[in-house]
């Protein structure tokens, strides 16, 4: 790389695991890395976990990130979290627009573009999610789906004409999530090189250099090596193999170059 790009591995563990079990899984994550130099290491729990873990994470070098946010800094909005919240208990990192996002609870690229931007204005780290499902895959649609989300979620920057330094950007191919089916490294870095490479041309050069791209969809201990062989892999988004910290630690251990 002209740029070294610190690899950064996130577990994002949806809508799991308990007190208990988020305070011991982070605890034993925490003893496994010990002396582990080069790779920065984040867990995103669900919001009523989230001052526990923080709690926990005292003293490590482990970060704390959210899984979802509001782009309103208060007010009037029953059943959400803001990035006022996130930051009080001390979040540095949030997901936005994943797949699950976008699916399931239908959020729009304008709703997602104002998150990053709210996100962005505060300081806190945004882990902007895109990625196609299987049938824009397989209608050979999948940069053109790329090309879209990136550009309404991302409207607010594209009109300010910068990108915030901090933003990491996640590929999630929807047909990898929690099916077992992994995008081959080659999939994998096609698409990241696409993203790469759009931000290039939308933004700059330097920019574009610097952007960590994260790959998420059935991340493993061992098929991590492989994709982050490729040269626009910069680390995982982890879901499920986040959740067990054998697992955890073997992605964290193996994603070392």
């Amino acid at each position: 790389h002209m740029t070294q790009r610190r690899p950064l591995i996130a577990g994002n563990w949806k809508m799991n695991l308990t007190l208990d079990q988020g305070v011991s899984l982070v605890r034993e994550v925490a003893g496994g890395i010990q002396g582990l130099e080069g790779v920065d290491i984040l867990v995103c729990p669900p919001f009523t976990a989230l001052i526990h873990i923080r709690g926990a994470l005292e003293n490590t070098p482990i970060h704390l990130g959210a899984q979802n946010m509001h782009w309103e800094s208060s007010g009037a909005f029953t059943g959400e979290v803001s990035g006022n919240m996130l930051l009080e208990v001390g979040c540095s990192h949030v997901i936005l627009g994943h797949s699950e996002r976008r699916l399931l609870f239908g959020e729009t690229d304008e709703l997602i573009d104002r998150k990053v931007s709210s996100a962005t204005d505060l300081g806190l780290t945004p882990i902007l999610c895109v990625g196609e499902t299987l049938e824009q895959r397989e209608s050979g649609q999948t940069f053109e789906v790329l090309s879209d989300q990136l550009e309404g979620s991302l409207d607010h920057a594209l009109r300010a004409g910068s990108l915030a330094p901090a933003l990491i950007i996640a590929y999630e191919p929807v047909w990898a999530i929690g099916t077992g089916k992994t995008a081959t490294p080659d999939q994998a870095q096609e698409a990241h090189s696409f993203i790469r490479q759009w931000i290039a041309g939308h933004f700059d050069e330097g920019r574009a250099e610097s952007l960590r791209i994260l790959y998420g969809g059935s991340v493993k201990p061992e098929n991590i090596a492989s994709l982050m062989s490729q040269d626009d892999i910069d680390g995982a988004l982890v879901g499920g193999a986040s959740l067990k910290a054998d697992s955890f630690l073997g992605i964290i251990r193996n994603s070392k170059q």
